[in-house]
């Protein structure tokens, strides 16, 4: 059996940043399961879950359309919300923040309304190996679509300056892998895009939950991320892109309040950060959000990453011990991805699951970059601030447990 480490200054407490007090805040959190699958969706906080059930209890008044006070009230907080993460990402200002569904739907959005009808045959996508499907896919569907060509990047810096080109119009790279924690030096990467007058597009799904991010002071020119995987809510999605960028695009979808005005003939699309938002908004979704940016400024985020930085440390120098152990992901990450020789990652996530203990096995929605590290599945463990050291401990013995039974 794998015995406990005491990890120094774990607890210690934090003026801006307690971690009991943390958790305390996520009411799905109790003493009978672990939560280790933070990567793929966070956990809520109570003040989320709490503005949420407030909209559709107390309120459901639609926003931009009517005039009585509830309705006018939402239409301020979603314009609040917005604001909110404009300054989280230091945006220049809020009409470069555009609502969507997700980060997929962001990164669609830039391939259908920025890259279709810029591209030509043969002009050229670098997209890295690192990649979600999700800032793949869309490059693909889009090079189809134009004939223009995805050239693969493994992320070395060197070998970027090799493959840009002429030719080159966009770079697609993440933040944060979600299969190895990487993350790409993006001031570097900017600077050498943008010698070539290439566009950079980087997908911040797991960055920023992580990491701070200033677009400006990076030179990036759109920026997309899911609100579910930074304590919000599902379906809701932010975009952000330069305002030169965005003012110069066509809309993509049509529909209410897209517009200015509209005929039988032809319509007036409405000015940004609006015309992308056709279609009554997830206003719920925006107000539990937007009560999330809220309660984040209440803490220390710096201190919060640097106590999950500190928990990765310790659960990996538990699963050091183990032996027949193959690790995909990089040191001092929230994200530890591994594979146990000759036992299959399903069969582990099956007992664990048996004992309430939630991790991510498969492919991780990044079959290439799987393929390139040689694997066909790796168990995926993510943490977040509101994870301790006993959610840790319980995986680790449950872990060597499972692997007991399945040699």
């Amino acid at each position: 059996m794998v015995t406990g480490m005491v990890l120094p200054d774990l607890n210690l407490p934090n003026k801006h940043f307690v971690p009991e007090q943390f958790r305390r805040d996520f009411p799905a959190l109790n003493d009978e399961s672990v939560y280790l699958d933070s990567a793929a969706t966070a956990l809520k906080p109570q003040v989320m879950i709490d503005a949420t059930l407030a909209y559709y209890a107390q309120n459901t008044a639609t926003a931009k359309r009517s005039l009585y006070q509830d309705a006018l009230q939402v239409t301020t907080t979603i314009d609040k919300a917005r604001q909110n993460v404009a300054d989280l990402i230091h945006a220049n200002n809020s009409a470069e923040i555009i609502w969507t569904r997700g980060a997929t739907e962001s990164i669609n959005l830039i391939a259908q309304s920025y890259a279709r009808p810029l591209l030509q045959p043969d002009d050229e996508i670098i997209v890295s190996e690192l990649e979600h499907h999700s800032n793949l896919l869309p490059w693909q569907i889009i090079a189809k679509q134009t004939g223009a060509k995805v050239i693969k990047w493994s992320s070395d810096i060197d070998e970027l300056s090799s493959l840009l080109s002429v030719k080159t119009k966009i770079v697609a790279i993440t933040q944060m892998s979600n299969v190895t924690g990487f993350c790409p030096d993006l001031a570097t990467i900017s600077h050498i895009v943008h010698q070539h007058n290439a566009i950079l597009v980087v997908d911040g799904a797991q960055g920023i939950v992580h990491h701070a991010l200033d677009v400006q002071q990076l030179n990036i020119d759109f920026y997309a991320f899911s609100a579910h995987k930074l304590y919000g809510p599902t379906g809701l999605g932010v975009l952000y892109g330069k305002q030169v960028l965005l003012e110069q695009m066509p809309v993509w979808h049509g529909g209410g309040k897209m517009l200015k005005s509209a005929s039988f003939d032809d319509f007036i699309q409405e000015d940004l950060p609006y015309k992308f938002e056709a279609g009554t908004p997830n206003i719920a979704g925006i107000l539990g959000f937007n009560a999330v940016l809220e309660w984040l400024k209440s803490w220390d985020n710096k201190q919060a990453e640097n106590y999950t930085k500190q928990l990765a440390f310790y659960t990996k120098s538990q699963l050091n011990q183990l032996t027949d152990i193959q690790f995909y992901s990089v040191d001092n990450s929230p994200i530890i991805t591994f594979n146990i020789n000759n036992i299959h990652h399903n069969d582990i996530a099956i007992l664990l699951s048996e004992q309430n203990i939630a991790i991510r096995t498969g492919e991780l929605c990044a079959q290439p970059l799987m393929n390139k590290l040689g694997c066909h599945g790796a168990i995926r463990l993510s943490l977040m601030p509101y994870n301790n050291q006993q959610d840790v401990d319980k995986f680790i013995s449950e872990l060597q447990s499972a692997i007991e039974i399945l040699v």
